[in-house]
């Protein structure tokens, strides 16, 4: 396992990659490091999330769920909804106006966990936040 370091909203985390997508961990990987904005989910619950439009990251589906845990970080291909990256912070069922949502869980936050709830807020109530993937 490769491990991350995520720099968001002034706040440290530190993810793993999981053995299970492997084909969406390397081709994350190749994009490192990664900087993007954060913003608020609007149907999934307790997550915040990268809108990505029409961006391809060559990756089917694997080691998909629509109910990501706590620190789970999920890649969603795009089909039905906009790809994107979902990150739960807390209680989270992965949607989009069209309905439920698969994504491929690839990273799990392994450090700094006490902070995604401060995130999560911080995020809903000043809006979109810097983020930075990189190795660790």
């Amino acid at each position: 396992m490769t491990r991350i370091l995520i720099t968001a909203g002034g706040m440290k985390f530190v993810a793993e990659t999981h053995p299970d997508a492997p084909q969406t961990v390397a081709a994350f990987l190749k994009l490192l490091p990664y900087r993007q904005k954060l913003i608020h989910v609007r149907w999934s619950g307790e997550a915040v999330w990268i809108p990505l439009g029409e961006f391809q990251l060559g990756v089917g589906f694997e080691n998909h769920t629509v109910h990501p845990s706590r620190g789970d970080i999920l890649f969603y291909p795009g089909g039905y909804s906009e790809t994107e990256l979902i990150w739960a912070y807390g209680s989270c069922s992965f949607a989009s106006k069209m309905g439920a949502l698969a994504g491929n869980h690839f990273l799990t936050i392994v450090e700094g966990a006490q902070q995604m709830p401060e995130l999560g807020r911080k995020t809903l109530w000043e809006g979109a936040q810097d983020v930075l993937f990189e190795l660790a």
